[in-house]
């Protein structure tokens, strides 16, 4: 089992004291992943340089909507920063930004990343709660056709959910999303951005949170699935000093 940790680059301080955060908890954590927000000034690939690359896989996140396949702008990046592994996804268009976004299908750059570097780790996500089940595996199998070799997905909050979504995935490197929700307000907003429907048993708490975590690394253990950590504004001491990581 791997055990992802996603270091969201608020800014470089922030950065750098997440990252510190991961090297002192040294609980078996072996990806660090970077997504890509623009509206912050930090670049995911820009911080290849400040991670032990010897110790943690650096995924670097890549929205499909800031590249135009023909420009090789990506392919470039990759080389700069001899990446060894990405994640492309598809992005929202900015709100409200003056910035160029392109209509770039995440399923032909992941095809075309893959022609220009056969030896690439290509990731992709895949988002339980955006459509029907049958649609979402469906897409992810397209992903998997073009040339993506593992999936990070969005959080999950349903364990019945988690397993039917293994089931469809074997086969394939997959990573269970975990992202604590500890406040109402959280929660409604994932419940109208991120259309979750969350259990009955479901509580915005520390506790709850927890023990879903502890129950999903225990089932990842079982059945060679990877656990993928998003820990958003959150006290990361309060919480993982209560995650059991086998």
């Amino acid at each position: 089992m791997n055990i992802s940790f996603e270091i969201v680059p608020r800014s470089l301080e922030a950065f750098e004291q997440q990252y510190a955060f991961v090297q002192a908890l040294d609980k078996g954590i072996s990806f660090i992943n970077i997504p890509d927000i623009q509206r912050f000034d930090t670049r995911s690939w820009e911080l290849a340089s400040r991670i032990d690359r010897s110790k943690y896989r650096f995924v670097p996140h890549f929205r499909a909507i800031d590249f135009k396949i023909e420009s090789g702008e990506l392919y470039r990046i990759i080389e700069q920063y001899e990446l060894d592994s990405v994640l492309l996804v598809t992005g929202d268009p900015p709100e409200g930004l003056k910035r160029a976004y392109y209509n770039t299908d995440v399923v032909d750059l992941i095809r075309a990343v893959r022609q220009r570097f056969p030896q690439l780790n290509i990731y992709a996500g895949f988002d339980p709660h955006r459509q029907g089940l049958q649609d979402e595996c469906d897409y992810t199998q397209r992903k998997a056709d073009a040339g993506a070799t593992g999936f990070f997905s969005q959080p999950f909050y349903d364990h019945r959910l988690i397993e039917i979504y293994a089931e469809h995935m074997e086969g394939l490197e997959t990573y269970i999303g975990i992202s604590p929700i500890t406040t109402m307000a959280s929660m409604h907003y994932w419940e109208v951005k991120n259309k979750v429907k969350f259990p009955k048993s479901f509580r915005p708490d520390y506790d709850w949170n927890v023990d879903f975590a502890n129950n999903v690394i225990a089932s990842a253990a079982a059945n060679g699935w990877n656990v993928y950590f998003m820990p958003i504004r959150i006290d990361l001491n309060k919480y993982f000093e209560r995650i059991n990581f086998g």
